[in-house]
């Protein structure tokens, strides 16, 4: 049996073209009221999700397609995701409301290390569907809630040292990235919802048509005033709970990735030339660890 560590999985051309595609996209459906005119209907902002939410779901289909087909993973590999977002989504209701303390995204963190960016986008796009689901947190703000927590998920995956880097600086690196992520996400967040709303004070409103750097002023004077302590709260249990119960989760999500034949390799192997009195026809199937 090989004894080298597990590695996250790899992205393949398949996998890195449809994630660049979907990301596209998700920075347009968030992006393109800072550089609409001012007779645009920028309200409408909140008739995107629909669109948005029909366009996810198939591309986050085509990611796990991709990255079965590049790195030959079997159903086992994509039921360990569906576990893993059922508890993500059974994470979230314990802290949402109360400072900003959502347990899940350490989940995202370690999970997303282990996985890799293309099985960590989606799984942080499907725990937030099924967390919507669970919550009853649907609305407009959820397709956008979906991609950000994706993408919250693949940064993680695109950390260094994926199958060198273990212990105590493994998880100063990921209490790190949940740290600055977890802002990051209240960022792009508030960058969907401020949009929409008008009358507020002129140094912190939405400003249809205005220069972009004034608004980008004007939006930061928003997520100061609005959100920067609620993040603050997501961001520090983040890396308590990263730095005390991380090293833990990390052995049990690779173990389970070693499992679920994460790495193996399928090779079939003809005999050649059948020796005398062996039947003719006879095939040999074995696993090979990367």
């Amino acid at each position: 049996m090989s004894t080298r560590p597990v590695r996250a999985v790899r992205l393949g051309p398949r996998s890195v073209t449809t994630l660049a595609l979907v990301s596209l996209i998700g920075l347009f459906a968030f992006c393109w009221p800072l550089f609409a005119d001012a007779g645009s209907a920028v309200t409408s902002h909140a008739g995107d999700a629909p669109w948005l939410f029909a366009a996810l779901l198939p591309l986050l289909v085509a990611v796990v397609v991709a990255t079965i087909a590049d790195c030959g993973m079997d159903a086992k590999a994509v039921a360990m995701l569906g576990v893993l977002a059922a508890v993500g989504a059974a994470l979230r209701p314990l802290g949402a409301g109360t400072a900003g303390l959502e347990p899940m995204f350490f989940l995202m963190v370690l999970s997303g290390r282990v996985l890799g960016p293309g099985f960590g986008f989606v799984l942080g796009a499907v725990t937030m569907f099924a967390s919507a689901l669970l919550t009853g947190g649907v609305g407009p703000w959820m397709p956008f809630q979906m991609l950000s927590m994706g993408w919250f998920t693949m940064g993680a995956g695109l950390l260094p040292g994926p199958t060198r880097l273990r212990g105590r600086g493994e998880l100063l690196m990921l209490s790190a990235y949940g740290f600055v992520a977890a802002f990051a996400y209240g960022t792009i967040m508030n960058l969907q919802g401020w949009v929409l709303l008008q009358g507020l004070s002129s140094g912190i409103s939405f400003q249809p048509g205005a220069p972009l750097d004034e608004n980008l002023v004007r939006f930061l004077a928003y997520v100061t005033a609005t959100s920067l302590g609620w993040d603050l709260g997501r961001a520090v249990l983040t890396v308590v709970l990263t730095l005390t119960v991380g090293r833990t989760l990390l052995k049990a999500l690779r173990r389970a990735t070693r499992r679920a034949n994460f790495e193996a390799q399928v090779t079939f192997e003809g005999p050649g030339r059948p020796s005398p009195g062996e039947p003719p026809h006879r095939t040999y199937v074995t696993y090979e660890p990367e």
